[in-house]
């Protein structure tokens, strides 16, 4: 598998704060990747630095072999790129189907006239975002609830909602911040199989946040930990597990 997403000692300063500190590790395509690390270790500046939020202060993320520094986000999004956030981002009034028909829509074309005016090509671009967008739905658990507000799905609903926004993009890389946060043990379990499921049939690369180590355990054979804005460990379950850099981060050391 070529390399997809690789970060080359990027460093991300915030004034005199050091947020991530020669960062680099390697995603490859059709990986299942995890990020792991304690509160405040960096781990979403990274995914905002990959998706152009911020920009690097020095060293190169490359995607498909190209850099992507100095790209706004919408050009990185265009590219490939779909994530999700830590906190949710849904529109809240809208409906379930309305949410990922927004998403869906980038991907057709029709002048200002036929979208003011719903004919020619609106129509027929209306209606097959309109499946597409249904049958996403059904994948991730949510079609009987496409009528319903956002805002007042049960919250682990409203997670399945924004990874099912995130794919309608048509993502080649799916960068997901902590899917599992707020879930109870058996959401956990369900979202586990979610993720896998999407890795495998829309044969996506995904890097994935999370605090939740038994989905990171689970689910991610590559694994990269980091600390204070700098990578301490990567490698499989079983290394990270007794690594003694990620015991001490995660456990704390006696003296």
């Amino acid at each position: 598998m070529g390399v997809l997403l690789e970060l080359k000692n990027v460093m991300k300063s915030f004034g005199g704060i050091q947020a991530v500190s020669d960062m680099s590790f390697v995603v490859h395509a059709g990986e299942l990747a995890g990020l792991i690390g304690p509160n405040g270790a960096g781990k979403t500046t990274i995914f905002n630095l990959i998706t152009g939020v911020y920009d690097v202060s020095s060293g190169n993320i490359e995607y498909a072999g190209k850099s992507i520094n100095r790209l706004k986000t919408y050009e990185v999004v265009a590219l490939g790129v779909a994530r999700t956030f830590q906190n949710l981002r849904l529109f809240a009034a809208s409906s379930v189907l309305e949410n990922v028909m927004t998403a869906a829509q980038q991907h057709h074309r029709y002048s200002f006239i036929e979208a003011i005016s719903h004919v020619g090509r609106w129509r027929a671009m209306e209606r097959a975002t309109r499946q597409e967008s249904m049958e996403l739905l059904e994948r991730v658990g949510l079609a009987d609830r496409a009528g319903q507000a956002a805002g007042t799905l049960p919250y682990g609903l409203q997670r399945r909602l924004e990874i099912a926004r995130a794919i309608s993009l048509g993502p080649k890389l799916l960068l997901l911040d902590e899917p599992a946060a707020g879930m109870n043990a058996e959401e956990v379990g369900q979202l586990n199989e979610l993720i896998q499921n999407i890795h495998r049939d829309f044969k996506l690369t995904i890097l994935l946040i999370e605090h939740h180590m038994d989905v990171i355990m689970a689910i991610c054979p590559h694994i990269v930990c980091m600390n204070f804005g700098a990578k301490i460990a990567e490698g499989s379950p079983e290394e990270i597990q007794s690594h003694p850099e990620v015991l001490k981060a995660y456990l704390g050391e006696e003296d």
